[in-house]
């Protein structure tokens, strides 16, 4: 990795230097213009990406490949178990299970976006990836984050209708409004990011194509690009509005109408009973608006970049881990449904 490193390092030096021979050359001459587009086309054809991942000696990696192993296959489980359940048993069949599947099947495109590439950073020393691969899989990661910001959204609408209007939530909440309202989803997440990806996908990369990360993100690919990001970073400020900003106004004014119907409840039970319906979802939320806050509010500082890498991770791969778990073990009828499942196989 060290010889690579300095192969690089020296390409991108010889090739600052030849630019800033162009740059006092003389820009009438037929030579240097010739000279200057051939050291353009070798300065921008950047191929493939080297991703570090978490550096570290043989033993660590090693552990943490079968600790993301483990994590990965047990996240594949619990996601298709939620599926599952939800897709072939009557008493799962609502709103709140329908969108919970969804999110489960979100989760299993996230992680199985980044990690089976992470897997493979951890058992090699060189950890390429190709530049049309790259793209992609910051096209599917960030279509993914956004889906799952949208959908949480709209989990937090239903568990808004379900207590604060019971009397009319079966006829809002029925089944063709509930898949109209996860396809819309899946089409605007799809379709947004795409503009971001084909801006990337323009960019020039003359620094190097050393990316310190796990895998292709918006910032490391900005911070080795030579390119003027004006347009995505701009682009990134207004797509922030409808995808984090607005979403976390309509989560907060659901819940606190939520609130305010729970403490108007008479009985004990009677608010414990409501609160327990929407406990898990404000859990979820919790988790994945905390982690991402935490983690792009943090400063991308050389000093920080461990604790930047320990966070994303916990976003993408320990959140995708966690969900369906707060959904099965703080849902009774989840927690049936299965318990029916594992009688019938026993006595079969």
């Amino acid at each position: 990795m060290g010889s690579l490193q300095g192969i690089v390092g020296r390409r991108n030096f010889q090739l600052e230097t030849d630019r800033d021979r162009l740059i006092f050359a003389p820009s009438s001459s037929k030579s240097t213009i010739f000279v200057k587009a051939y050291l353009e086309a070798n300065w921008t054809a950047v191929t493939e990406f080297i991703l570090l991942g978490f550096q570290g000696g043989r033993t660590f990696r090693i552990v943490f490949f079968f600790l993301l192993l483990m994590t990965y296959c047990a996240t594949l489980y619990g996601n298709l178990l939620i599926i599952t359940l939800v897709f072939y048993s009557k008493t799962l069949q609502s709103p709140m299970y329908f969108f919970i599947s969804q999110l489960s099947m979100n989760d299993i495109l996230l992680t199985t976006d980044i990690v089976p590439n992470m897997l493979y950073i951890q058992s090699t020393d060189r950890g390429a990836i190709t530049f049309s691969g790259c793209i992609a899989q910051y096209y599917f990661c960030g279509a993914s984050e956004i889906y799952e910001c949208l959908l949480l959204t709209v989990m937090s609408y239903d568990r808004y209708l379900a207590i604060c209007k019971p009397l009319h939530y079966p006829s809002i909440m029925n089944s063709t409004y509930c898949r109209t309202l996860v396809a819309i989803t899946w089409i605007f997440s799809f379709s947004v990011i795409l503009i971001s990806t084909i801006l990337v996908s323009q960019l020039s990369f003359c620094k190097s194509n050393l990316i310190d990360y796990f895998f292709c993100d918006l910032a490391p690919l900005l911070e080795i690009s030579c390119s003027d990001t004006y347009m995505i970073q701009l682009d990134a400020s207004i797509l922030s509005v409808p995808i984090i900003i607005l979403p976390c106004i309509l989560i907060m004014a659901s819940y606190g109408n939520i609130l305010c119907t729970i403490l108007r409840i008479p009985s004990v039970s009677g608010r414990q009973k409501a609160f327990s319906t929407c406990s898990s979802h404000l859990l979820v939320v919790s988790i994945f608006y905390g982690s991402a806050f935490s983690l792009y509010t943090l400063p991308t500082k050389r000093e920080s970049m461990s604790m930047v890498k320990v966070l994303s991770l916990l976003y993408t791969v320990g959140t995708p881990l966690v969900n369906p778990i707060i959904y099965s073990l703080r849902n009774k009828d989840i927690k049936m449904v299965l318990c029916k499942k594992t009688r019938k196989k026993h006595l079969s």
